[in-house]
């Protein structure tokens, strides 16, 4: 009994140590670049490396957020901060609302044609995003939708919220839906009393989701969006690249920079990622 449990203590370490192996060569990159955003250009390649530099050195920020034609001052990387921000948070309120609504329509509700229309529904995950470029494109193009509104229009309606959210809303009892049927409440009042507050960890974790595909889209705006003034984060980001390709400090504090918004919806929402996902996954 002392072997059995000695053995599984010690491949208990075992692993432990070979996840954190793993974890730390995940992480390095991470914190080479936060060393070499604070560091001069001449010591970014200095061997052995400097992880914690002996001073700081701002002006490789400020350089970033203030990148752009000299000619044209207004454009720096707080622009493209701000579009992204923008674009990631009207998508992501919009993208929650009509996915808890269309999840708990498909879960909930008993239409004629229901489960057809929504394999249908779901059978466009099928379809890669890049197919539907040069349609969207020349939909837009017709209706005179130009800047913004191409990459918020499409992410208004997101088909892997709905089926998360459906899968969610399916392991509820059908007797708290049927409770405020008796009570003489409306669907809507149903769903935004009832439902909403037990599917908030899915909601949240929906959200994270959603906020981080639209903050490293990358592809949709480089298709749509032809000012730069206009400009999400990935495109400056990438403008930023060429310019300075030989200025690895500037590039790291660029990247650092980009990373800054992620990592807080990442920290405020993993608590709600996994269990939100895994119930959303699962039917009841």
């Amino acid at each position: 009994m002392i072997k059995d449990r000695t053995r599984r203590q010690i491949i208990r370490i075992i692993f432990t140590v070979i996840i954190g192996l793993f974890a730390l060569t995940m992480i390095t990159p991470f914190l080479w670049m936060l060393s070499a955003s604070m560091k001069r250009a001449l010591d970014v390649m200095k061997l052995p490396i400097d992880w914690i530099p002996d001073y700081f050195y701002p002006d490789n920020y400020m350089k970033v957020w203030h990148i752009g034609d000299k000619a044209v001052r207004d454009y720096h990387f707080g622009t493209a901060y701000f579009n992204s921000l923008k674009v990631a948070f009207i998508n992501l309120t919009g993208s929650v609302i009509t996915s808890t609504l269309a999840g708990y329509a498909f879960a909930k509700l008993k239409f004629k044609g229901r489960d057809v229309l929504f394999l249908i529904y779901l059978g466009t995950m099928m379809i890669p995003s890049q197919v539907t470029l040069i349609p969207k494109f020349a939909i837009f193009n017709a209706l005179g939708i130009k800047g913004h509104w191409t990459l918020i229009l499409p992410g208004l309606v997101t088909i892997t919220g709905t089926f998360l959210m459906r899968q969610y809303f399916m392991q509820i009892p059908n007797e708290l839906r049927e409770s405020g049927v008796v009570d003489g409440a409306s669907e809507f009042r149903i769903w935004w009393n009832i439902m909403v507050p037990i599917a908030k960890p899915s909601m949240a974790s929906l959200a994270m989701i959603v906020f981080l595909w639209n903050w490293n889209a990358y592809l949709e705006p480089l298709v749509f969006l032809s000012n730069w003034r206009q400009y999400t984060i990935p495109l400056a980001l990438t403008n930023f690249i060429e310019e300075s390709v030989t200025e690895y400090n500037l590039v790291m504090a660029a990247a650092s920079s980009a990373l800054i918004p992620a990592f807080i919806v990442f920290l405020l929402g993993q608590k709600f990622f996994i269990k939100g996902l895994v119930a959303g996954a699962v039917k009841g």
